[in-house]
């Protein structure tokens, strides 16, 4: 038997009911980095509601096509509130991108912002500003004290379906009705 370490990179960790932060209430993160050191995610349900794509490339004098200009942007977590950052699909050949699952990345070069203000980025992509933080353990112990269920990424939720859809569907692909769940923990 290996000791392998466990991580949750690749994974969502879906939010319970009893999770009542207001930052992280209902909420679907996507987890990019997971190690002894901590782990690093975005939230994928939560769109900012007076920012769009226009409003970051004026930002940082970026042209771009008026196209481009009503993407979104997602607030990623508490963290680092001022960075951007992007969850993208293929290509992933960008100064910095990565990988999170064979299909997935994220990146937070300009050289990614400009090809999507060009409309020459990548085909799926979301915009986040922040992110969410955990530090050594500390996810661990929000796990074992439910606060979070967890679930291998599916792209479809980050890219395709409606944002105020992504819990909800995130928990039943799992097999579990969102009304059944519950806000104590139990052992057997």
């Amino acid at each position: 038997m290996t000791n392998q370490p466990v991580t949750l990179k690749g994974q969502f960790l879906l939010a319970m009911p009893n999770l009542l932060d207001p930052n992280f209430y209902q909420t679907v993160t996507c987890i990019c980095e997971h190690s002894e050191n901590g782990a690093l995610g975005f939230i994928i349900n939560r769109v900012h509601h007076s920012l769009t794509a226009k409003d970051i490339f004026e930002e940082l004098d970026i042209a771009h096509d008026a196209g481009m200009e009503s993407n979104p942007i997602y607030l990623g977590g508490p963290v680092h509130l001022g960075e951007i950052f992007v969850l993208h699909g293929p290509p992933f050949n960008w100064e910095a991108s990565l990988m999170i699952t064979p299909s997935l990345a994220m990146s937070n070069t300009r050289d990614v912002l400009e090809a999507i203000a060009a409309g020459n980025g990548p085909r799926a992509f979301i915009i986040i500003l922040g992110c969410a933080g955990w530090g050594p353990g500390q996810l661990e112990s929000e796990i074992k004290e439910n606060a979070w269920l967890n679930y291998p990424i599916f792209e479809e939720n980050i890219f395709e379906m409606p944002v105020e859809l992504r819990w909800e569907e995130a928990v039943k692909k799992m097999g579990i009705d969102p009304a059944l769940l519950s806000d104590s923990a139990g052992h057997a």
